[in-house]
């Protein structure tokens, strides 16, 4: 579904990416683990196609498309979706218009999707504004619902969040992602940056990669590579340089 091939990336006049290459397969969903600032949330945004990160080599492909120079609107329509860490507030925008604009799937239930996530007294207020960190996060997470993109990616989603909410998030992740379903019959995949790894009691992950200072440093196991950080730290990862 997504291929990145030898991406270098600049933001201003300094490159933050360094020749990253990744492969990810319809269904399958990957977690990119690294310390602050090494470059995690500038490649989910240089995929979703964000004017400020420039592609100055390399391809981002989806679905066997090049996109590396196509603008957001139309990552978007081709199904790439994305959940920020620190989304904006937007005055004089009410989420339900917004839900309303981003509906163009006669398939997906509106209001449930409301309902599920909890969002019913929020409808008609300006988006995030004085919403809570988890009411922020649900909100991303019922927009993309409706948006309903076969691509996702996931900045942080359990940053901020309490543990009543990371329930109800981890489990409409896992929906969205659709974990409930056998692996050959799933069409959505996505790439979810996480510092924790709560979020992986909840998504059945399939691949793990470790970014430090712009680039690929360790590929695996998920579930061993969040190990080796908490008992060791990143440095043990620059060292190891696992691939699997």
């Amino acid at each position: 579904m997504l291929e990145l091939q030898d991406l270098h990336v600049t933001v201003g006049d300094r490159e933050i990416l360094h020749g990253i290459n990744l492969h990810i397969e319809q269904g399958e969903t990957h977690v990119l683990m690294g310390p602050n600032g090494s470059g995690k949330s500038t490649l989910l945004m240089t995929i979703m196609g964000f004017d400020a990160y420039k592609v100055t080599k390399g391809k981002i492909l989806f679905n066997g498309t090049d996109v590396t120079d196509k603008p957001v609107h139309e990552r978007a329509r081709l199904g790439m979706g994305i959940m920020f860490q620190r989304p904006p507030t937007i005055a004089g925008l009410k989420l339900g218009k917004m839900l309303s604009a981003i509906n163009q799937n006669e398939a997906v239930d509106m209001q449930a999707a409301i309902s599920r996530m909890n969002m019913n007294e929020f409808i008609d207020r300006d988006i995030n504004q004085g919403f809570s960190g988890g009411e922020i996060k649900r909100s991303e997470i019922l927009q993309m619902m409706i948006q309903d993109p076969s691509f996702i990616m996931l900045d942080e989603p359990e940053s901020g969040v309490d543990l009543e909410n990371i329930h109800l998030m981890g489990e409409s992740i896992a929906y969205l992602l659709q974990k409930h379903q056998r692996f050959a019959n799933r069409k959505n995949s996505g790439l979810v940056i996480t510092h924790t790894g709560y979020i992986m009691d909840y998504l059945d992950v399939d691949k793990g990669h470790v970014m430090i200072n712009g680039e690929f440093k360790c590929h695996g196991n998920p579930r061993e590579i969040l190990k080796l950080i908490k008992d060791k730290g990143y440095n043990e990862c620059l060292r190891c340089d696992k691939i699997v």
